[in-house]
């Protein structure tokens, strides 16, 4: 049965399900936790890659073999298992991917939440539990990536806005990533539509677009005219940007710790 929740925010009630070890899916307005036993083992969001994306794109796995093993084991909940099990992929492989995945979800998940949430007892994702987080981790971690952004450049308007550069702003020298993130700024774009026109993951693109709107060469767009459609290029062939895999490890460090 679905429960609705007006009252308390994500991370309250993130809070009241861990101390319940409750196993369900809490779904937000941009993304959805999958919890077992009071632990995090999924979260999915619009906002950001999805786990088979990650893994194709970056060529860790081929298509055929990701689409094989959801075929395969997509029923039982066992398709992180499968990939495992069929060799494609290295368990250590698997869980530092798979944590990057959930990190990134979990920020735009708990970034951009209404105010009515919907908690559904017992579902399970597909994948399968791969690495269990606290859900406290899980907070925690966010709540980090949103002091650092906010340190880089305070305004979240960046995040969400389409963003044009400033006229007549000149940029220095710029490292190679954040170069190919300004070129793609046009004054229709978001920070989600460059990072899928790029192939880069969405919360490393919002780093560059707030240092970038920190040195005064991108700002959040006028409203375009109601008539106005853009639409954002294939990024066939593009190849995802390599995970914190540093940060990954310490945090996978602290879980086997737990």
């Amino acid at each position: 049965m679905t429960t609705t929740c007006t009252d308390g925010t994500t991370s309250e009630l993130l809070g009241t399900l861990a101390a319940d070890h409750a196993t369900g899916a809490l779904s937000t307005e941009s993304g959805v936790f999958y919890l077992s036993a009071g632990r995090v083992v999924h979260v999915e969001s619009a906002h950001s890659p999805d786990l088979g994306d990650l893994l194709t794109r970056s060529g860790a796995v081929a298509p055929a073999g990701w689409w094989d093993a959801v075929e395969r084991a997509g029923a039982a909940h066992r398709v992180g298992r499968q990939l495992v099990d069929s060799g494609r992929l290295t368990t250590g492989a698997l869980e530092l991917c798979h944590l990057g995945a959930l990190f990134d979800a979990a920020y735009f998940a708990l970034a951009h939440h209404g105010a009515t949430l919907r908690f559904r007892p017992g579902v399970a994702h597909w994948l399968g539990a791969v690495r269990p987080v606290p859900v406290a981790t899980v907070l925690g971690e966010s709540r980090r990536r949103h002091d650092l952004l906010h340190r880089i450049w305070p305004d979240p308007a960046v995040d969400t806005a389409p963003l044009t550069r400033v006229p007549d702003a000149l940029p220095a020298e710029l490292p190679p990533r954040r170069a190919r993130i300004l070129a793609q700024v046009d004054g229709a774009r978001t920070a989600v539509q460059i990072a899928a026109v790029l192939a880069h993951r969405t919360f490393h693109t919002l780093v560059e677009l707030r240092r970038l709107a920190a040195g005064g060469l991108v700002t959040p767009a006028p409203p375009p005219p109601a008539t106005s459609v853009h639409a954002v290029p294939d990024a066939v062939g593009a190849v995802w940007d390599e995970p914190d895999t540093a940060l990954l490890r310490r945090l996978l460090d602290a879980l086997e710790a737990l």
